[in-house]
C-alpha cells in the first residue's frame, strides 16, 4: 500500500462505518419490506403476510351488500284511494235550490276545504252527521254523504277529494333536494318516485345510500342499485322515514405516496389501483412499486379461504402485498377490492435510504474540507 493509500484508508473506513451506523438510525416513513415480512405469522409474528395473486383477489372481492329485507320487498303498493285515519279530505256539496241547507242565498255550492278523518276513522258533515270515512274510497264516501243529504235537500251532488293526511305521509331528510313531509299519493307510492318528488339526491349518486326506517325495521340500499334494478324498489308505508346520506367508508394512505391521509370512498366499489390514484399515486423518486401493502382485519371465513385453511376463528390480521412490477401487477391491483378501514402503506425504495446515507456522509465531509481550506492544509 502506497503512502497516499495509507493516508486515506482510515478516514474512508471511518466514514463507511459512520455511514452504516447512520443508515440504521436514519428517519423513515415507516417499516421497510424486510421489517414487514419479519412480522409475519410465518416468522413468529402476529399477522399473515400474503402476496396478492388472482386467487387472492377473488377470495377477498367482497363488496358491501346493501338491500331491503323480504318484509320490505313483499309489502304491496298502498291503494291511495282508500281513506285512512288522519287523512285530510276536501268536500264540495252542490244543492239544486236557490236557498239550500248549506249554501248561502244565490250560491248553490258549499266547499268544505279541510275535513280531517279522526283517529276512529270518522268525519262530520253538517246535516249528514258523523260518517265513517276510513276504509272507503272517495267515491264510496261520496255516495254515503249523498244518501244522507238526499232526504233534506233535492238532488244533492257531492265531490270528495283526498287532499293529504298524517296517516299517509313519509318524511325525507339528509342529502335530498327537498327535506320535509310528503303525502303518499298515486304517483309517489314507491321509494324511487318519492325521492324524485323530493328533488332527488344532492350528492354524487355513486356514494349515496338510502335508508328506510319503518317502525323497528331498517333497510338500506345504494341509490345507484335502486335505479339500475327496478326490482329492488319498495312500496312505501305511512310513517316511513327516509334518510339520504353519503357513504361513510374510508381508507388510510401512509408511506411513500403523494398524500398521506384518511380518504373517503368515491365509488361503491374501490380497487387498490383507484385508491392509489386518489392519493396521487406513488412518489417517483422514493416509492417502491414492489412494496405496496394493504393492512386489514379479515373475517375468519375470508382469511381461511385466502390461506387455504379451515381452523382460523375470529378476525385475523392480514397484510396483502402488491408488486406492481410483476407482469400482472397492475391487473391485480385493479382487481383487488379495498374495504372500509383498510390501511394502504407504500414502502420506500431501498436506494432512498442509501441516498439519505450518502447525503449525511457528504454533509459531514463539508466541514472537514472547509477546515483544511482555512488551515491551508
Amino acid at each position: 500500500m502506497n503512502p497516499l493509500q495509507k493516508r486515506w484508508a482510515k478516514p474512508i473506513a471511518a466514514l463507511a462505518l459512520a455511514g452504516a451506523l447512520a443508515a440504521c438510525g436514519l428517519p423513515q416513513l415507516g417499516p421497510n419490506k424486510k421489517q414487514i415480512f419479519a412480522g409475519s405469522v410465518q416468522r413468529e409474528g402476529d399477522a399473515f403476510v400474503v402476496e396478492v395473486n388472482d386467487r387472492v383477489t377473488r377470495a377477498t372481492a367482497v363488496a358491501p351488500a346493501l338491500g331491503f329485507s323480504s318484509n320490505f320487498i313483499s309489502a304491496g303498493l298502498l291503494i291511495s284511494d282508500i281513506i285512512r285515519p288522519g287523512d285530510v279530505l276536501g268536500l264540495t256539496i252542490w244543492e239544486n235550490v236557490d236557498d239550500g241547507l248549506l249554501a248561502s242565498t244565490g250560491v248553490n255550492a258549499t266547499p268544505l276545504q279541510e275535513v280531517q278523518v279522526d283517529s276512529d276513522g270518522y268525519i262530520f258533515v253538517p246535516y249528514a252527521g258523523r260518517l265513517r270515512a276510513s276504509g272507503n274510497t272517495p267515491n264510496q264516501l261520496r255516495d254515503l254523504i249523498t244518501e244522507k243529504l238526499r232526504d233534506q235537500t233535492p238532488d244533492p251532488q257531492v265531490e270528495v277529494r283526498r287532499v293529504a293526511g298524517d296517516g299517509s305521509t313519509v318524511s325525507l331528510a339528509g342529502k335530498v333536494g327537498g327535506q320535509g313531509v310528503y303525502p303518499i299519493e298515486r304517483p309517489t307510492r314507491t321509494l324511487s318516485t318519492m325521492l324524485a318528488k323530493a328533488g332527488g339526491v344532492t350528492i354524487e349518486p355513486d356514494i349515496a345510500q338510502i335508508t328506510v326506517i319503518r317502525g323497528d325495521q331498517r333497510g338500506k340500499i345504494w341509490f345507484q342499485d335502486l335505479y339500475n334494478n327496478p326490482r329492488l324498489d319498495i312500496a312505501l308505508r305511512a310513517g316511513d322515514r327516509i334518510l339520504v346520506e353519503e357513504d361513510s367508508r374510508s381508507f388510510t394512505a401512509l408511506g411513500a405516496t403523494s398524500q398521506q391521509a384518511r380518504v373517503p370512498f368515491t365509488s361503491q366499489n374501490l380497487s387498490a389501483l383507484e385508491a392509489l390514484a386518489q392519493v396521487g399515486g406513488l412518489v417517483a423518486n422514493s416509492s417502491d412499486p414492489t412494496g405496496v401493502f394493504i393492512f386489514r382485519n379479515e373475517p375468519a371465513e375470508i382469511a381461511n379461504a385466502v390461506l387455504g385453511r379451515n381452523d382460523l376463528q375470529g378476525a385475523q390480521r392480514m397484510v396483502y402485498v402488491l408488486n406492481l412490477k410483476q407482469p400482472n401487477g397492475l391487473f391485480q391491483a385493479r382487481d383487488f377490492v379495498i374495504r372500509d378501514s383498510d390501511t394502504i402503506y407504500v414502502t420506500e425504495a431501498p436506494y432512498t435510504q442509501w441516498s439519505k446515507t450518502i447525503s449525511l456522509i457528504a454533509g459531514s465531509l463539508t466541514p472537514v474540507a472547509s477546515a483544511k481550506t482555512l488551515t491551508g492544509g
